[in-house]
């Protein structure tokens, strides 16, 4: 059967809960017309790069299908059907990735991240008198040599 990778968008004003709901629903479609999920991924809600209905974040799920055509058909015919879907993408792939997915593995590298506190010579600058007091100590040094 053919592979492919599916992400679509929910409105952020719906619940986590009604987002695992609506995955469910669209996984017993696939199942329906012969079809499977072999993963789901939740990404969280996250921001849109640009509005949506009016919206500027949503909640985004990825899902690898293993499924017919005509089940996929069917499972976007209901994205188009329903209300809280603002966006879908679909696209056919060789082969399903294992572990994972790199939105999921960069979520984890955030933690990674050191303090704002360590960053290189801030800290310096702000022990640093303002130009213009510097400024004024530097010609009067000038003017009595």
């Amino acid at each position: 059967m053919p592979l492919y990778e599916s992400v679509f968008i929910a409105r952020q004003d719906v619940s986590a809960q009604q987002v695992e709901n609506m995955t469910q629903s669209f996984t017993s479609i696939v199942e329906e017309n012969g079809g499977r999920i072999a993963k789901s991924e939740y990404w969280g809600v996250r921001g849109l790069s640009y509005r949506i209905k009016k919206n500027r974040k949503g909640h985004y799920v990825m899902m690898h299908i293993d499924a017919p055509a005509n089940a996929v058909h069917e499972m976007e015919r209901n994205f188009r059907i329903s209300e809280d879907i603002i966006r879908y993408l679909t696209v056919k792939v060789d082969e399903l990735e294992e572990g994972p997915s790199i939105v999921m593995q960069n979520k984890g590298s955030r933690d990674d991240r050191r303090d704002r506190g360590d960053r290189g010579d801030r800290g310096d600058r702000r022990d640093r008198q303002p130009r213009a007091e510097s400024a004024a100590r530097e010609t009067k040094a000038s003017e009595e040599n």
